[in-house]
């Protein structure tokens, strides 16, 4: 099956959503616990926000087929903690962010499964940022990286208490430039509806920290959104009434990136 989609655009940006993707083939689904096969811990909806902005922008847009379930596409290929001293999941997880396990006992899989994930759906997908990147900075001479993430507003495994709606990381400064972060942090300052932290409990996963390099030309900068602000968390529905305020101001921080 085809692993990932990538819609080609004529500016400098790339939109990635690496947990866009809720497929688990049947040979994983039938081996995990019949809650884990929703997938909830999906950041539902994130390409319906991202994609008409990015049509009208003229952006690049990368999204997987398969859930991070199936294999977390923000994790390093050798499962090193993001996070150190916090409990997260990792490359293939096997908890969820409820703290459950995701597969029935005795049917977690193995490092030789593992590799195949890997070597299937995970280098395919960074295959795929690293040309796109390359393609647009030998356009233009530099491109940013965004990554479109969501999640559930309360995940207690995760943070203590209500998430913020926006949650803006740049690998703690490194991964864009001080002026580029400034200028999306005046960004989410200059509205009241939303709360909002920059380089808070996410300061942006392997993606960001790995391919944002300033020196080099790429910056890249990851939004995590709060989901209860434009979907409902417990059907996983799209609000079409909350859903447009949300997109606008990501539009709006879309537009900063290309100033």
């Amino acid at each position: 099956m085809t692993t990932f989609t990538l819609q080609r655009g004529r500016a400098p940006l790339l939109i990635s959503l690496p947990h866009d993707g809720s497929f688990i083939p049947d040979g994983i689904a039938a081996r995990m616990h019949p809650a884990a096969r929703r997938a909830p811990d999906t950041d539902w909806h994130v390409a319906r926000l991202y994609e008409p902005l990015a049509r009208a922008l003229g952006a690049s847009v990368l999204k997987p087929a398969a859930s991070r379930y199936v294999i977390d596409l923000n994790r390093p290929a050798d499962g090193h903690a993001l996070y150190p001293g916090q409990r997260e999941t990792g490359l293939v997880p096997l908890i969820g962010f409820d703290g459950k396990p995701l597969y029935r006992d005795g049917h977690q899989p193995d490092e030789a499964e593992i590799q195949r994930r890997i070597n299937d759906a995970w280098r395919p997908y960074h295959e795929a940022i690293a040309q796109e990147l390359a393609r647009l900075c030998a356009e233009h001479g530099q491109a940013v990286l965004w990554e479109g993430h969501s999640i559930r507003s309360w995940v207690p495994m995760l943070f203590e208490g209500r998430l913020p709606d926006f949650n803006l990381g740049t690998a703690a400064g490194a991964s864009c430039t001080p002026a580029l972060q400034a200028r999306l942090q005046a960004c989410l300052e200059s509205q009241s509806r939303f709360s909002f932290a920059v380089n808070g409990r996410f300061k942006g996963g392997y993606i960001t920290r790995h391919y944002g390099t300033p020196a080099t030309g790429v910056q890249a900068i990851q939004l995590e959104l709060a989901q209860l602000n434009y979907m409902d968390e417990e059907s996983f529905a799209y609000d079409e009434a909350q859903a447009p305020a949300v997109q606008e101001l990501i539009g709006r921080m879309l537009e900063v990136c290309l100033a």
